[in-house]
This record gives structure tokens, C-alpha cells and sequence, in this order.
């Protein structure tokens, strides 16, 4: 399919409420004041926090390790930098059943992601099920020390679709070298440039558009991936509040191609700094481009950086593995699948 025909399905698409910390392991909410704010946890049926809804208390999916009648289990890591082993975790119910039956969405029955208090170290993984005993696992090594924010995004098979978003935090020890963001509309990835063009406007709806190319050229070979052409994750400074969407439009079918466009549409709940990640295909490689954007009325300014302004990167890029196909520092999926 052509860039034309392919972009016309990314008509509308699902408003992005955002979330988490750029600060140091202080910002984080810890685990026990966390999970006391299920209640803000509802959702629409896109995971996002309806537009009526949209307040500064409403937006903080993912700040809450239980919800609907669900708990994350502590996570068991690796507890420094220095070894390596296995990630595991249950979720269980209320009475401590592990939950061990889920609705699959785009394609995988749970997304696991992990993002250090800076926003550095992103990974988007998909861990393997264990069903005799619910426990989820995968081979994992930390790459830098610090707090990291471990988000589990699943949907049960008794919720008719709705899907929850729980979490907790991990402390990794090591030698701590923190980044600060810094606002950027441009990712250089593996060759890649990818801009991101749109302002972010507090309390109402923003189109965003993301375009990728190589040597100068338009990228027209984008592929399927998690459902769509293009997968993006938001983060806001400051509360811990999560989401990950999908841009609009009927799911690609296999041998489909589109590009070098991405559109979506965003809603930022509240002024402030906002971390944006986007996953994309080519070639079967999953790569991502990361950005930091501002809100129009925010006040921090939004203007594009020097190269030298820009922040430091993480020391190993954001990673997709499954954990039965690639060890834990592989950094992407080797075949497309969804959330």
C-alpha cells in the first residue's frame, strides 16, 4: 500500500492521556502511596482517560501497582547492574489468586515496559507466561543504576476488553549517571531521522505528526507493527501517569507498507514537559526515536535545542525482545507484534 492510501487511515487518533518523571529516583511516587490511587485508574475504552475527565487528579494511569480488582506482584530483578538473571512478576487478584487467562491485545496477551526516573533506558518487552503458575518472565540485565518504573499493560479475560495499566518501581544499584531532558523534535536512530512536528496545547486536543527519513530521502517501507505503522508512548513529568497508543485507522495487513508520515492526535492533560517515544519498523528491525516536547502554554520553552543542549543518551538504546527469541540486551523484536 502507498504513503497516500495509508495515511488517509490515520484520520483521528486516540487521545493520549500522559505521564512520569524526568526527575531523579525522588520524583517517583513510591509503591505504598501509589497504591492508593486505583480509583483514578478508570479508563475509556482506549485506555485513555476520557476528554470530560481529563484532570489533574483523573490523568495518572499506571501510577497505581493495584486496580480492578487487580495487584502487581513485586518485581523480582536482578538487583544490580553487575549480573544478570530473570524479571519476574505475577498479577494477581484481590484474594491472591495469579490471574492466568487474558484478552489479547494487538497480538500479545501483556506489554511489559520499563523506563528509568529520567526517562532514560526505555524498553518495550514482552515477556513469556508461565501458566500453571501465572508468572511472567523474561531474561533481563540493567544496563545503568537507578530507579526504574516497571509498567504492566494487560487486559483480563473477564473485563470485556478493558484494559489496565498497573505498576511498581525497581531500585538498581550501580554507578548512577543521570540525563536530563531536554526539548528535541529530532531523533537521529541507526541512520534514521525522525522529527516530530505539532505543539502540545494543555486541556485540548493537538495533532502530531511524525515523519521518518533516511539520507535525505522519505522512508516509504514502514511496516506493520504492534497493529499499526507507528506506536507511541507518552510520559509527563511528575506524576507517573502512563499511557501508549496506536495512530488511527484499520489494522495494517501483512505485506502492507506506509510512510514517511505517522499522524496522531494528542491530548496533555496539563502543562508541563512531556517525554515521547515511537516505535517503527523497517526491514523487520524495530527502532525508536525519542522525543521531548513542551506544551505550548507550558513554561519551559518548547524551541528545538542545539546539538550540543541536547541530553545525554542512554548507554544502551530502547529495546524490544521477546524473551524466547533474544537474550535481554538484544535491542528489538525480530518479527512484528502488538499492544
Amino acid at each position: 500500500m502507498n504513503a497516500a492510501g495509508r495515511l488517509g487511515l490515520f484520520a483521528a487518533g486516540a487521545a493520549l492521556a500522559f505521564a512520569a518523571a524526568f526527575g531523579v529516583a525522588a520524583a517517583f511516587v513510591p509503591d505504598s502511596v501509589a497504591a492508593g490511587s486505583s480509583e483514578e485508574d478508570e479508563m475509556d475504552d482506549h485506555g485513555a482517560v476520557s476528554a470530560s475527565e481529563t484532570t489533574t487528579e483523573t490523568a495518572t494511569a499506571g501510577v497505581s501497582l493495584s486496580g480492578g480488582g487487580y495487584v502487581l506482584s513485586p518485581i523480582v530483578a536482578p538487583v544490580s547492574t553487575a549480573e544478570a538473571g530473570e524479571l519476574s512478576f505475577q498479577i494477581l487478584t484481590d484474594a491472591g489468586e495469579p490471574l492466568t487467562e487474558f484478552t489479547v491485545a494487538h497480538e500479545k496477551d501483556l506489554h511489559l515496559i520499563v523506563v528509568r526516573s529520567d526517562g532514560s533506558g526505555f524498553r518495550h518487552v514482552h515477556p513469556t507466561l508461565d501458566e500453571r503458575t501465572g508468572t511472567w518472565s523474561l531474561p533481563w540485565q540493567w544496563h545503568a543504576a537507578g530507579t526504574y518504573r516497571v509498567y504492566a499493560d494487560f487486559t483480563p479475560a473477564d473485563r470485556d476488553a478493558e484494559p489496565l495499566t498497573l505498576s511498581r518501581t525497581v531500585e538498581v544499584a550501580g554507578d548512577f549517571q543521570p540525563t536530563v531532558a531536554v526539548p528535541t523534535r529530532t531523533a537521529q536512530v541507526d541512520g534514521y531521522t525522525v522529527s516530530i512536528a505539532g505543539e502540545l496545547t494543555a486541556g485540548s486536543m493537538s495533532d502530531l505528526t511524525i515523519s521518518v527519513s533516511r539520507d535525505g530521502e522519505p522512508v516509504t517501507t514502514l511496516e506493520p507493527y504492534l497493529g499499526a505503522f507507528g506506536h507511541l508512548v507518552a510520559l509527563r513529568e511528575g506524576d507517573l501517569a502512563y499511557l501508549h497508543v496506536h495512530a488511527e485507522g484499520d489494522e495494517p495487513q501483512p505485506g502492507d507498507t506506509s510512510g514517511p508520515e505517522i499522524a496522531f492526535m494528542a491530548e496533555a492533560p496539563t502543562p508541563g514537559r512531556y517525554l515521547l517515544y515511537l516505535d517503527f519498523q523497517v526491514d523487520g528491525q524495530v527502532r525508536t526515536a525519542a522525543f521531548v516536547l513542551d506544551t505550548a502554554d507550558g513554561a519551559a520553552s518548547a524551541a528545538e535545542p542545539t546539538h550540543a543542549e541536547q541530553a545525554p543518551t542512554d548507554p544502551t538504546p530502547a529495546e524490544h525482545a521477546p524473551a524466547d527469541e533474544q537474550p535481554a540486551d538484544e535491542s528489538h523484536d525480530e518479527e512484528p507484534h502488538g499492544h
